[in-house]
């Protein structure tokens, strides 16, 4: 690994399932402990470059690498000691408990020599406490609701303890309230731990108030990549979504703040009398 080399980058990437192209020439470096977002619209190939960064997916052309290694190269064992992964979509065994499933994120630390420990046990509750729900540890994962269910597997990610992690739409499902209280637990994540967090999220003002790292996408292409206080504009919106808007400071935050462009009225006052 170079000097100064991010952990996790990908170079020339070409990403595709069977003859569908997603993307083509996708070069990305994540900063170390930084808390990278990636918007972009639907479709735009966000999940996509996260499965190809996780190793879930393999690039047609070009390498993901992990500490300067590609990273389909690795150990499976190596790489999951390494990157965690909260998919978009996960489905939990049958009749699985959630302090059962969380547990799960301890199995890459075990092994022939090392099994179940009380250290392994002290984490997984505090993964579990951390996500709100360690009331829910006897119950069965299938009967929770899906806000629950999110919470549930974040807590499995956070107990694998790994220096990166990658969040696949961590907020699908959640109400408001449980929205700001992942992305809060993602920036002590981030902030206290030194964790590398990378993240597919679709609320853009969500994006610009938590991540210090922003990559904007469309078509399968990076657009604008950088810190979202000097990137996120009306002209970057609207070339990312095709979205009038103004952009001004949120009064909380101090970060950027996008305010969309009432369309129907701008239509109405238009058209001619």
């Amino acid at each position: 690994m170079e000097p100064g080399a991010p952990r996790l980058s990908g170079s020339g990437l070409t990403l595709a399932y069977d003859r569908r192209t997603i993307a083509e020439d996708l070069t990305i470096a994540v900063p170390d402990r930084s808390f990278t977002v990636i918007i972009g619209p639907n479709a735009c190939g966000k999940s996509t470059l996260l499965r190809a960064l996780s190793r879930m997916l393999k690039p047609t052309t070009g390498a993901v690498l992990l500490d300067g290694r590609d990273i389909h190269g690795l150990p499976a064992r190596r790489v999951a000691r390494t990157l965690g992964l909260l998919p978009q979509s996960s489905i939990a065994p049958d009749g699985i408990t959630v302090a059962e499933l969380v547990a799960r994120g301890r199995y890459p630390h075990q092994g022939l020599l090392r099994q179940w420990s009380r250290d392994d046990e002290r984490v997984v509750g505090e993964a579990m406490v951390s996500t709100g729900v360690a009331d829910l540890a006897d119950r069965l994962v299938d009967e929770l609701s899906g806000g629950q269910r999110q919470r549930v597997w974040i807590a499995m990610a956070l107990a694998q303890q790994t220096p990166l992690l990658l969040l696949d739409e961590p907020t699908t499902y959640l109400d408001i309230a449980h929205q700001i209280e992942v992305l809060d637990l993602c920036a002590e994540l981030h902030e206290e731990q030194g964790r590398t967090l990378v993240a597919v999220l679709h609320d853009l003002n969500h994006a610009a108030r938590y991540a210090t790292h922003l990559i904007a996408m469309r078509d399968g292409r990076v657009v604008a990549a950088g810190d979202p206080r000097e990137i996120v504009t009306a002209e970057l919106v609207e070339e990312v979504f095709r979205l009038p808007c103004r952009v001004i400071d949120d009064p909380e935050s101090g970060t950027p703040l996008v305010i969309p462009a009432r369309r129907r009225l701008a239509a109405t006052a238009a058209r001619p009398a």
